[in-house]
């Protein structure tokens, strides 16, 4: 094909050349892929959801997710929602995940920051302590496991990897050297998670994010009946028993195991967010971006445990930290009441 402007463009200079090239040059669009349209077999691979559930997800957020333009080749919500979908599903490269829906790195790079501020949106909705059941049925649940008795929650942290970040690095290198946020995840008996805290760097410590956590004080003021179950990296306190230190055979050693039998619930909720969303292997961002995604993920990972979406559970880091921190005088009380009363037959 012969460039229209090639007669006048031989007198103009090279410069002018490459403008009206440019100019000239004919747009080619890829065609969009209607992702709705394949097999949910094919969906909950790709997108961790099944057509049902990517609809209902779609409906929540799509006031804060739809098109600014009415461009004819404008990109739709559904296609916007998918695609942050398939990221947080695979953690894959941008570019990659635009490739398989035909778009670019940028617009799937948009897609994913605009889904995850609005599956924030809806963090209290999906995320609330002590749960959305009544706290006497959130307790029957947990004494059903292994008949520890006044459980409303299980608690445990764990390390999302992150890339290391331009400004104060250090902070975030966690004990295994790898730059980390350090995320405490609290969750009920049916694996749903009911307080998340994402803002710590990889280097502090599980019991200072629990202290200085707003929940922390509403225990200690008892604003919840029921205790919390943590492991060794939290002290012992009234309204958070961890188990003992070092414990013969009788009723400390069946307190430790009823301990570890209901607290393992917390681990397999970990395992399960992290099976369900790769993306929480290693996120390529900054530490703030990267604490957004994980609640987004939080969010999500309670659509799907709600709806039956999520793969079999397994356990995230059992023992995650060697360090067993001092009990303090109340909790240590509150924990041989409970062994004396419990666990002594």
């Amino acid at each position: 094909m012969v460039c229209p402007f090639q007669d006048d463009l031989v007198h103009e200079g090279p410069a002018l050349l490459r403008r009206e090239l440019r100019l000239w040059r004919e747009r080619i669009y890829r065609p969009l892929v209607d992702v709705m349209s394949f097999p949910d077999t094919y969906l909950y691979e790709r997108y961790r959801f099944t057509s049902g559930t990517i609809a209902y997800i779609h409906d929540l957020i799509r006031p804060y997710i739809g098109s600014r333009t009415n461009g004819s080749r404008a990109v739709t919500s559904e296609q916007v929602l998918c695609a942050a979908l398939h990221f947080y599903a695979t953690g894959t490269f941008l570019y990659s995940v635009g490739d398989e829906q035909h778009l670019s790195k940028a617009t799937v790079c948009r897609a994913v920051r605009r889904v995850t501020l609005a599956l924030k949106r809806l963090l209290l909705r999906f995320v609330r302590f002590p749960g959305h059941e009544p706290i006497r049925a959130m307790k029957e649940a947990f004494h059903r496991i292994a008949g520890f008795p006044n459980v409303i929650g299980c608690m445990d942290g764990t390390h999302i990897p992150i890339k290391a970040p331009s400004q104060d690095d250090g902070a975030y290198v966690n004990r295994k050297s790898v730059h980390s946020i350090n995320v405490q995840i609290i969750c009920d008996a049916e694996y749903r998670i009911i307080n998340v805290v994402a803002k710590w760097p990889g280097s502090v410590h599980d019991s200072r994010i629990y202290r200085e956590s707003d929940l922390s004080g509403r225990m200690q003021r008892g604003e919840f009946d029921g205790v919390l179950l943590g492991d060794r990296a939290y002290p012992c306190q009234p309204r958070l028993l961890t188990p003992y230190p070092d414990s013969e055979p009788g009723p400390r050693q069946i307190f430790n195991w009823a301990h570890c039998r209901t607290r393992a619930r917390v681990e397999m909720t970990i395992g399960l967010l992290k099976a369900h969303f790769q993306c929480l292997r290693h996120l390529r961002t900054t530490p703030e971006r990267a604490c957004d995604i994980i609640v987004a993920c939080v969010v999500l990972h309670n659509i799907a445990t709600i709806r039956g979406e999520h793969p079999a559970p397994q356990i995230d880091d059992p023992n995650d930290d060697p360090t067993h921190l001092p009990a303090v005088q109340e909790g240590r009380a509150v924990r041989d009441y409970i062994c004396e009363n419990y666990f002594s037959n």
